[in-house]
């Protein structure tokens, strides 16, 4: 686990919580939409169609079995690595009913469109709280530490998850195209307004 207070830890928590939740309403507002997912999530709907378990169920499913990747990794788990690897598939389960199918074109591109800024936003928010990288996040940043440049690795990682789920038949279209464009740089706006320092470790007596 990260080393930090038990007392940091429970400050930083609802932030976390609430970057975790905001991401999981992101994923169901660009399912909703129906104009193409992101990279994984056209891999966690494929397998959700095949198999015939909610989309959120398989995101946590497959949450979990990659941290079984951590172990040879050596990566750190911290609380926000758990946390993430339930809220956001749990969050999808919930508020994907309540959005149902829209069928007017002008209600699925608002939701297409806005899909990626919530995730980017709660993207900021629980990487900025610093109890841990997702997963999927881990995987990449594992794979980096054992000389695969980050953007090989993340390249790699997305390519072969989105070849997957179109091949399993999930969503791809212009709103695959814009999360690929969109969620770096919007990433990039938010996690440094929303990340919190280092806390301060008490030197050791001498």
């Amino acid at each position: 686990m990260l080393l930090m207070p038990w007392a940091e830890i429970l400050r930083r928590l609802p932030r976390v919580v609430l970057g975790l939740i905001l991401f999981g309403v992101g994923i169901a507002f660009m399912v909703a939409g129906n104009l193409g997912l992101g990279p994984w999530d056209v891999f966690h709907q494929g397998v959700s169609d095949l198999i015939g378990v909610r989309i959120g169920t398989v995101t946590v499913a497959v949450g979990l079995i990659i941290l079984l990747g951590f172990i040879p990794l050596r990566e750190k788990v911290g609380v926000g690595t758990i946390l993430n690897a339930f809220l956001i598939g749990m969050t999808v389960n919930v508020v994907l009913p309540l959005l149902g199918s829209p069928e007017a074109m002008w209600v699925r591109a608002a939701l297409m469109v806005g899909g990626p800024v919530v995730i980017a936003l709660g993207s900021g928010l629980y990487i900025g709280g610093g109890l841990g990288p997702g997963p999927r996040d881990g995987i990449m940043t594992g794979l980096s530490k054992r000389g695969i440049k980050i953007s090989r690795a993340r390249t790699g990682i997305e390519v072969t998850v989105l070849l997957a789920g179109i091949a399993l038949g999930g969503s791809v279209g212009i709103g695959t195209l814009w999360f690929a464009l969109g969620i770096g740089p919007m990433v990039g706006y938010f996690l440094p307004k929303l990340t919190l320092p280092e806390p301060q470790v008490p030197a050791a007596s001498a």
